[in-house]
């Protein structure tokens, strides 16, 4: 942990020097509430990254001439409750290194899944707070949203319309399938309309089982509201099979916004008895352009079988017995720098 103090001190130090070469941005996210869950134990705590993640980060680019640029980001992942660290490693959020051009671009290290992006995109929890998709669809039931080693290709905005392609070695001698990932997506946002396609495949660390998820979702703003759905299908080779889907709006009311959402997790398995529903009620209210505070309550009903529990941005939520429900309601507040 001294280490990883260190490392970051030094980085700090050396930023400024770097950006008189190199455009270089220190920015980070600091959010924190108090969060209270029932489960099988109840608990009400001092939540840390309730509506987002906590986070200090390091980006930038340089102009290589004829419109290449190198680009980097590293960003540190802590708990703002104790100062520890998360993700297990000094740059766990993400850590890359890529160049970009008139051929779009390219980065190499550890990244986020484009499943996750699509689907925070078309979530109106953003995926954080307690009504967050991610209790229900997505890498709440898979693992990770990010990816070692993986090599990123993303392409221009080319009329409104953008494709994302991403490949994680697995890094196993012998068995190059091991622990491999990879994922597409595109989008297309142009006005109003913002609309998601995205595939993620992953393979466990010994190539037992693969999980493959496919989503599609959009988004519609009305003007007084947006609308937001999602769909996704969820199956892995241990026999879970999953079809979900989301409806959700957002809508400014004043210096806030309201968000609300409904999710349907529909267990196909042989099983057929660990399915829930989630529903979710949230607002926002912002006391400039980088603070605001925020509350959220949801509820998940459970089947028999299933224990989904309901987290936000950084919880994994408090654990429940099978057919159990879940809920949880925060309140706190985030602040970008």
């Amino acid at each position: 942990m001294k280490k990883s103090l260190l490392a970051l001190a030094v980085l700090g130090a050396f930023a400024g020097a770097a950006s008189a070469q190199t455009n270089v941005t220190v920015y980070g996210l600091v959010d924190a509430g108090i969060s209270h869950e029932n489960g099988i134990q109840s608990v009400t705590k001092l939540a840390t990254g309730v509506q987002s993640g906590n986070r200090l980060g390091f980006k930038g680019s340089e102009d290589l001439g004829g419109g290449l640029k190198a680009n980097f980001q590293l960003e540190n992942g802590f708990n703002l409750d104790t100062g520890t660290q998360r993700q297990g490693a000094l740059f766990g959020r993400q850590a890359w290194v890529g160049l970009s051009g008139g051929f779009g671009s390219v980065s190499l290290g550890r990244q986020y899944d484009p499943l996750f992006i699509a689907l925070d995109t078309i979530d109106p929890f953003g995926t954080g707070l307690s009504g967050a998709t991610t209790n229900l669809m997505g890498f709440g039931a898979s693992g990770d949203v990010r990816v070692n080693n993986s090599i990123n290709y993303t392409t221009n905005n080319l009329g409104g319309f953008s494709a994302t392609a991403l490949y994680g070695l697995g890094e196993v001698a012998g068995a190059n399938a091991n622990n491999r990932t990879y994922a597409l997506s595109g989008t297309y946002a142009n006005g109003p309309v913002t609309a998601v396609l995205a595939y993620s495949n992953n393979n466990n660390a010994t190539n037992t089982n693969t999980t493959k998820e496919w989503l599609l979702g959009g988004t519609y703003n009305f003007g007084v509201a947006t609308a937001h759905l999602g769909y996704e299908s969820e199956k892995n080779d241990t026999g879970s099979d999953y079809r979900d889907w989301m409806v959700g709006v957002s809508a400014p009311v004043g210096a806030g916004t309201v968000l609300a959402s409904f999710i349907n997790k529909d267990d196909r398995s042989a099983a057929n008895n660990r399915g829930a529903k989630q529903y979710a009620l949230g607002y926002t209210y912002a006391l400039s352009k980088r603070t605001n505070l925020y509350t959220s309550y949801a509820h998940i009903k459970n089947d028999a079988g299933a224990t989904w529990v309901v987290g936000d941005a950084s919880s994994g939520g408090n654990a429940v017995a099978a057919g159990n429900n879940s809920n949880a309601f925060a309140v706190g507040i985030r602040h970008k720098f």
